[in-house]
C-alpha cells in the first residue's frame, strides 16, 4: 500500500496559538452555543434570543458581548433594540461539522452497546 505523505502544517506562533484558544474558550460555554444555534435561524434581538434559549435577559446580553467580542456575533441598533446576527459565517460550518461528527460517534457508541 502506498503511503500518503501529509503536508504539514503551516507554523503557528506562541501567541496565534493563545488567541486561537481564546477563540475556543468562548464556545466552551453551552449558553454561547445556544445563543449562536438561534441565530443560526436569522438575525434576532435580545428578547426574540431569550425566548429561544430560555435564558434571562442578563445572561443573553452578556453570553451576546462575549460573542461579539470575539467576532462571531455581530450586532446593530434598529430604534431601541439590538440585533444580533452571525459575523463569521466560519462558526457555522464549524458546529455542523462538530454536531455530525459527535452524532456519528454516538451512533457508533449506540451500535456497539446493541450488539454487545
Amino acid at each position: 500500500m502506498a503511503s500518503r505523505s501529509k503536508k504539514s502544517p503551516p507554523p503557528v506562533s506562541d501567541e496565534a496559538l493563545a488567541l486561537i484558544a481564546s477563540w475556543f474558550r468562548t464556545l466552551s460555554e453551552p449558553s454561547r452555543l445556544k445563543i449562536l444555534r438561534s441565530l443560526e435561524e436569522g438575525e434576532k434581538n435580545i428578547t426574540d434570543l431569550v425566548a429561544a434559549t430560555g435564558l434571562t435577559q442578563a445572561n443573553v446580553s452578556r453570553h451576546v458581548q462575549s460573542l461579539v467580542d470575539a467576532g462571531m456575533v455581530g450586532r446593530r441598533r434598529e430604534g431601541l433594540s439590538a440585533i444580533c446576527f452571525i459575523a463569521d459565517p466560519a462558526i457555522n460550518e464549524l458546529c455542523d461539522s462538530v454536531c455530525s461528527n459527535l452524532q456519528k460517534r454516538l451512533a457508533q457508541q449506540v451500535k456497539k452497546l446493541g450488539g454487545a
